[in-house]
């Protein structure tokens, strides 16, 4: 897979692919259904991804809480383990955002891009004010001999598969059923940091991780799988929240102990996956009732991970 993060000096190599229009937030399972989708309809062509970053909703609602499924990163890697040849990741900020639904056409997937074919969901929307649907889209793009596939949403008992209805799933505190949706456990993914060393003077020592632009699911205690940079992966204890027993800050951030561990950590990137929600977050009335809770909170992990 290759990364492409800027538009107008597009390489003849990546162009004349065929494209999946979206914010691929998660790359879940109607994503990919979108993508197979795609790759069996024009499978003549490489097949690529138009996305955005920052996502739209960032520009337009600066006050809204972290959202994000997943980091810029993260999710690029996870679009080319779906075969995904090229993402071409849009910087979307205020200029961006002005061009109208033609010359979001004409300047960024004609000229820009030089994309063969096109596939996107029937909510896509383009364009300044999202005045472009996909009745414009096929309108705009046929003159230039461009073809349009409309990929229905991939639904189950629930409804429609959306990044939305994963964040509120993760938020009410059911990350086994965000698992289903998603295809994979749910992770955050970051640089571990120095933090105050109370989970080490706890017995249980942490590897903190901020939880930057991720949605914060439900506060709480988890089961936790944990993927090293060499691809090793170790259970763990997970704990996100505001720690309300020994800090009573307003951030809250990812804690994560990792099972019979004992390596330094500090600055490696860790990608934290979520697997039962354990408990949720509470008040003790000390750090020696705590102390116990965490030891139980350690023993029902290792019970659910089988370790």
């Amino acid at each position: 897979m290759i990364l492409h993060t800027d538009w107008r000096n597009i390489p003849a190599s990546a162009r004349n692919t065929v494209a999946a229009l979206g914010n691929f937030d998660g790359v879940h399972r109607g994503h990919v259904h979108l993508l197979d989708t795609l790759r069996m309809a024009r499978p003549d062509h490489p097949l690529s991804v138009v996305t955005f970053d920052p996502h739209p909703r960032t520009l337009f609602r600066p006050q809204d809480p972290p959202f994000r499924l997943m980091l810029p990163d993260v999710r690029a890697a996870a679009l080319g383990e779906q075969g995904v040849d090229h993402v071409f990741q849009i910087p979307f900020d205020a200029e961006f955002s002005h061009l109208s639904a033609e010359q979001f056409v004409n300047d960024v997937l004609v000229n820009g891009l030089g994309v063969a074919h096109v596939a996107c969901g029937a909510d896509f929307a383009f364009g300044h004010r999202r005045t472009g649907n996909i009745e414009r889209l096929e309108t705009l793009l046929a003159p230039h001999g461009i073809g349009l596939t409309i990929v229905p949403q991939l639904s189950d008992e629930g409804g429609p598969i959306s990044s939305s209805r994963i964040r509120r799933l993760l938020q009410e505190g059911y990350p086994e059923r965000a698992a289903q949706e998603l295809g994979r456990p749910w992770s955050i993914t970051g640089p571990v940091m120095h933090g105050d060393q109370r989970g080490r003077l706890l017995g249980f020592p942490t590897a903190n991780i901020p939880l930057t632009q991720h949605v914060e699911p439900a506060r709480g205690v988890y089961a936790a799988r944990v993927t090293l940079p060499d691809g090793r992966v170790i259970a763990g204890v997970a704990n996100i929240g505001r720690r309300p027993t020994i800090n009573d800050g307003q951030e809250s951030r990812l804690e994560v102990h990792l099972f019979d561990f004992n390596e330094d950590l500090y600055g490696q990137t860790l990608s934290v996956a979520l697997i039962a929600l354990l408990r949720e977050e509470k008040r003790f009335s000390g750090l020696d009732e705590l102390k116990t809770q965490i030891a139980a909170d350690a023993a029902q992990a290792r019970a659910i991970l089988g370790v």
